[in-house]
């Protein structure tokens, strides 16, 4: 990684905004417990220098699409605080006008923010999309979700992750390695003692960072974010930190042991920035202290504004339900680059090409075939060897015994048996070169059989045929011929 030195004012400010993020969330939860929340409540305590310092890194044009702990990214991003309060609260006033009680918003005007997906994992191929389009119209952004330990092995995580390297995305995602999905351990869940690794399998790079060091996380997803919009591909950002909450308020993470939570709490991310800044000079009391009342002013401002602001009237539940276009809101493409360059004829190229060991030519249907089987030099050769291997069909011997003559015979056609054989032996009729040498016969048997075959078959349709415990020649000559 890049050393990378920051300076003092954005220390600074990835300081204010992890304590932004900590005093947006410990509002919500009093007014949580004053069952002024309608909604889950779920905190990211102790993982605020992931979703600061991951979304810091970005610039005003990327796209990103939080989890509902990432509310640090939000509040980078300029989401102000009272629009995360009446959210909560389902107010009027609220991004969704009061129609959800979670995180679930976004602006895809502004702000480049797609709204969270409560199924884990689904994000990446939104923000792989997202980030191709961004491509396609020329506007060199990057795109940036964030994923779970336990969504990490979700089918989409492996399918998106996989689509957005075969397409070589400009796309970074963060995955929180917090030590726990739910209840469950990592180690329980995940046969690798680094969840990086997975990017191996997709040919891309990653980094791991320290999820409580900040400034770390910033330049580490800094790098990232400038190598992907590069072109170098979609990055997997490991960041190793600890929620210090359950799942969510319901949840007291009983089932975590008490050493492990006190390791953590001692590397609160917070304090571990607070006590450098301090050390180096960049923070003292004043500006600590103007730092704590401009917080306390916004949050106190934005939490009145918030508890006084309406509820959603009744009428409201039919509307929006879809979006129905322009009159929902107005979505376009914004080109950044001479539409001719992905058009057609500029754009257009051969439908076929050559891949070695497959070749090239035509399909079935008389159009050209991206990939054509068969006219190579390895199937020519196979086709060479097994015709020499397979066995030559002898000629087979045509006499007396084995043609049953009938009415309709001609010297262009041959007699067929009833066994659905030309020969009535059961094989195969003989080879067109043994046809031709007994064709002169045929054609003399023929005609002496002919006149008797007639005679015969007046006779027989006078009176019913007698029965016999002999079998006809032709059939007794058809199994001779299989002995």
């Amino acid at each position: 990684m890049k050393n990378v030195e920051l300076s003092r004012q954005q220390h600074l400010d990835l300081y204010y905004h992890m304590r932004l993020n900590r005093a947006v969330e410990d509002t919500m939860v009093k007014l949580f417990r004053q069952n002024k929340i309608v909604g889950g409540l779920y905190s990211s305590l102790g993982q605020e220098a992931v979703s600061v310092g991951t979304a810091s890194a970005l610039q005003k044009k990327d796209w990103l699409a939080p989890m509902i702990r990432n509310i640090g990214a939000l509040l980078v991003k300029g989401v102000p605080p009272r629009d995360i309060f009446t959210q909560h609260m389902a107010k009027y006033t609220s991004p969704t006008l009061g129609k959800d009680g979670t995180s679930h918003f976004g602006d895809l005007e502004d702000l480049h923010i797609v709204s969270p997906i409560s199924m884990l994992g689904d994000l990446i191929p939104v923000m792989t999309g997202v980030a191709m389009a961004g491509r396609y119209l020329g506007q060199k952004i990057v795109a940036m979700t964030w994923i779970g330990d336990g969504g990490s092995s979700t089918g989409v995580f492996h399918e998106g992750l996989n689509f957005a390297a075969t397409q070589k995305a400009p796309f970074v995602l963060v995955l929180e390695n917090n030590g726990w999905a739910y209840s469950t351990p990592v180690k329980r869940q995940v046969p690798i003692e680094n969840l990086a690794d997975r990017a191996k399998a997709y040919g891309i790079d990653s980094y791991i960072v320290d999820g409580n060091d900040v400034a770390d996380v910033y330049t580490t997803a800094k790098e990232a974010v400038e190598r992907a919009r590069n072109g170098e591909g979609p990055i997997l950002i490991e960041a190793k930190t600890f929620r210090r909450m359950g799942h969510a308020q319901h949840d007291p993470a009983e089932y975590v042991p008490k050493d492990m939570r006190a390791y953590w709490e001692a590397r609160d991310p917070i304090l571990l920035h607070e006590k450098f800044l301090t050390e180096k000079g960049y923070l003292d009391d004043a500006t600590k202290k103007e730092m704590e009342t401009k917080l306390d002013v916004l949050l106190s401002k934005d939490r009145d504004f918030a508890e006084s602001s309406p509820m959603p009237p009744p009428e409201l539940a039919e509307k929006g339900v879809y979006c129905t276009g322009d009159d929902c809101h107005k979505i376009a493409p914004k080109w950044e680059r001479d539409k001719s360059e992905v058009m057609p004829p500029k754009s257009s190229i051969d439908a076929s090409w050559m891949v070695e060991g497959f070749g090239r030519g035509k399909s079935s249907g008389g159009g050209v075939a991206p990939i054509h089987f068969g006219d190579t030099a390895q199937s020519e050769e196979r086709k060479e060897v097994e015709e020499k291997l397979s066995p030559e069909t002898p000629e087979e011997v045509v006499t007396e015994e084995v043609i049953k003559p009938s009415r309709s015979a001609t010297p262009k056609s041959e007699p067929k048996a009833k066994n659905g054989s030309k020969n009535g032996t059961g094989k195969k009729p003989a080879a067109k070169p043994a046809f031709k040498k007994v064709a002169p016969v045929l054609k003399k048997i023929a005609k002496v059989v002919a006149p008797i075959v007639g005679s015969a078959a007046k006779k027989s349709a006078a009176k019913p045929p007698a029965k016999s415990a002999k079998k006809p020649a032709a059939k007794t000559a058809a199994k001779k011929g299989r002995r």
